[in-house]
């Protein structure tokens, strides 16, 4: 064999592997806003185990609040680029069950996919990873089996169903349904950007856990104001253009760089601008919430 053609089947080989074997990790995340009070989620895994016992079954959250499609769209952002090329995610916040909306897999630049209704769930994950396919999943063959008569239960019988096949290689991504525009239903939010030297960001979610508040300001936007930690920024909060609450929090590199219930603004675990309150929970406190009706302006106070 020469080494020409050699070079060409190795090529072929790997442009395969790449095209196709990106849903051979049998790999399958949930996501939902059903909690654990009943058998809802352990359904959804019974469906997909009943697919082939060879999957591995994750779980990303099943406590976004019910109906909350933006809170959705943010975990997914947030979670799926830790999680390996192939990975399966099947997101079910479906308030709209039954009706018109479009059911989908989602293929990202990333080689992720993702199951869920396009309503307005792939909003977040669909701008910071890309599009390299959508599709519809054609119901009339990757649906579960003798579920025609369900209309309320998509997530068990097409969302995890459709995901646990396409996961496991029963399935090829173009297997799924016909293809579609590279175009998603999305929330309108305040996207991050500086203007004559003022931020405006979206509050994207609350640590739930203590009450900070983390907006879509990324580190290297945030650096183009040059802080410095003990810089003191300004910043306002707006909830549907009203403003709610202005403060000052110093830029800090720890908690603790504050006296005890004293706000701070940091860069969060994914390095985002985000404010706290040291030992309190800023949200509450200040009645600030989270979601695509929810921003910030932030500007950096001068130096005396």
């Amino acid at each position: 064999m020469s080494i020409t053609l050699h070079r060409f089947i190795s090529s072929l080989a790997l442009l395969l592997t790449t095209s196709i074997g990106f849903a051979q990790n049998k790999i399958v995340v949930f996501q939902s806003d059903f909690g654990l009070k009943d058998g809802a989620v352990s359904a959804m895994k019974g469906v997909a185990s009943g697919v082939s016992f060879d999957l591995k079954l994750y779980d990303l959250t099943h406590e976004i609040p019910a109906y909350n499609i933006w809170e959705a769209a943010y975990r997914l952002e947030q979670t799926v680029p830790y999680w390996p090329a192939g990975t399966v995610f099947v997101s079910v916040v479906d308030p709209g069950v039954g009706t018109s909306r479009k059911s989908v897999v989602l293929k990202t630049n990333s080689g992720h996919f993702i199951v869920t209704p396009d309503n307005g769930t792939l909003t977040l994950i669909a701008a910071s990873e890309g599009i390299a396919e959508i599709r519809e999943i054609n119901e009339a063959v990757n649906r579960r089996k003798d579920s025609q008569q369900s209309y309320t239960f998509h997530g068990r019988d097409v969302y995890a169903y459709t995901g646990a096949r396409l996961a496991a290689g029963a399935i090829t991504f173009e297997e799924v349904g016909p293809v579609l525009a590279k175009e998603v239903v999305k929330i309108p939010y305040q996207a991050a950007v500086l203007e004559n030297g003022k931020l405006k960001g979206n509050i994207s979610i609350l640590d739930v856990q203590y009450g900070n508040v983390w907006t879509n300001i990324s580190a290297d936007l945030l650096n183009q104001l040059h802080p410095q930690y003990g810089d003191i920024l300004q910043v306002m909060f707006f909830h549907n253009g009203k403003k709610v609450h202005q403060t000052a929090a110093p830029y800090s590199q720890t908690f603790g760089a504050v006296p005890e219930g004293k706000p701070l603004s940091y860069l969060n675990s994914l390095l985002q601008l985000s404010f706290a309150l040291n030992q309190g929970d800023f949200a509450a406190t200040y009645h600030i919430g989270s979601g695509s009706e929810w921003s910030v302006e932030v500007t950096l106070s001068p130096k005396k």
